[in-house]
């Protein structure tokens, strides 16, 4: 007797029949796949994106770890400097690159500010990295015109509340954390009257103060520890987690009662938001590993930054809190920048 089969019980033969087709087929695709990465990275250079122009912070950083990873990895390891708009060009070719572990970012705070600065840019701060670890910090630094007599933030904000039109801010250009630095202790002491002299580099604003055109400069601590030493300027406080190294006598401005001032600068490395895990495990292990070495610690420090060696997990943390935070400030003081900035 011949036995009939229901159509329901054929079109699950049917079913099982692609099913394992297709599992046939798809196999040796996620074999190669896995072997692909498992074989990371073959004979293809790794790309380091440098979003600014070469000497910066971030250009130096990218070298200074270069040489390492490359012979962790047995890898050539090139920097590629794409500067312009901020940063956010360079950043947005990052974002957009193959997720493939052959393409990594240097971001610094900008990464973080810009969102809340320009209208549009071409990432998201929170969604298109995978963040690697945070290389290194440095803090901003209040130094004033010896010739004021002041010694401390306090006696100078009540000189500046005297006579607020008297007093000038000297800054790196509009929108890095040394400007939104003066605009935080300006809303917080009520000092929307004292104007702010940018300049298109530390070096200029540093000028301006030592010249007498600003009574204070906010920038990077390795611009100022010079004339700090030679006093021809005053170091009030610095926007730090903790005291800098150097200068142990200088207060952070959460010592001085300022609650959450701290507004340093980072470097970190980041890889499209899509590359394998263990591909960005390995280079987190990797990078972690030579940042802790005391020779690369050393020379970060010569450049005015103080190694963190942070895994990405905390790196993240960090940008959680800081992308609303800068927001905030931006918004509060109603920072704009200027056309073609």
């Amino acid at each position: 007797m011949t036995e009939t089969k229901s159509p329901r019980s054929c079109s699950t033969s049917r079913r099982r029949i692609l099913q394992g087709a297709g599992a046939f087929i798809a196999a040796p695709l996620l074999l190669r796949s896995q072997s692909a990465f498992a074989a990371w990275p073959d004979d293809k250079p790794i790309r380091i994106i440098v979003p600014n122009t070469p000497g910066g912070p971030s250009d130096v950083s990218a070298r200074l770890i270069s040489p390492g990873l490359q012979e962790a990895f047995k890898q050539s390891i090139v920097v590629e400097n794409i500067g312009g708009g901020g940063g956010n060009i360079g950043v947005g070719r990052a974002a957009r690159s193959d997720p493939d572990g052959y393409t990594l970012l240097i971001s610094t705070s900008a990464y973080a500010i810009n969102p809340s600065l320009f209208d549009t840019i071409p990432y998201d701060a929170l969604k298109d990295f995978a963040p690697i670890a945070e290389l290194a910090t440095t803090p901003n630094i209040f130094c004033v015109q010896p010739l004021l007599g002041v010694k401390s933030m306090k006696e100078f904000v009540a000189l500046m509340k005297k006579e607020p039109q008297k007093f000038n801010f000297t800054t790196p250009p509009v929108g890095n954390t040394p400007h939104l630095a003066i605009e935080m202790l300006k809303l917080r002491e009520g000092l929307k009257d004292v104007a702010t002299i940018y300049h298109t580099g530390g070096g200029q604003a540093m000028q301006g103060l030592l010249s007498g055109s600003a009574q204070c400069y906010v920038g990077a601590i390795s611009t100022a520890r010079a004339h700090i030493s030679a006093g021809t300027a005053v170091a009030l406080a610095v926007t730090g987690a903790s005291r800098w190294h150097d200068l142990p006598d200088v207060p952070t401005m959460t010592e001085l009662g300022y609650k959450d001032f701290v507004l340093d600068n980072y470097v970190a490395l980041s890889a499209p938001v899509k590359t394998p895990s263990d591909v960005v495990a390995r280079l987190e292990k990797a990078t972690i590993a030579l940042l802790l070495q005391p020779d690369v610690a050393e020379k970060f420090g010569k450049s005015g930054f103080k190694v963190e060696a942070r895994p990405g997990k905390d790196h993240m943390e960090r940008l959680q809190r800081e992308v609303p935070m800068y927001a905030n400030i931006v918004r509060e003081a109603g920072i704009k920048l200027p056309k073609g900035g």
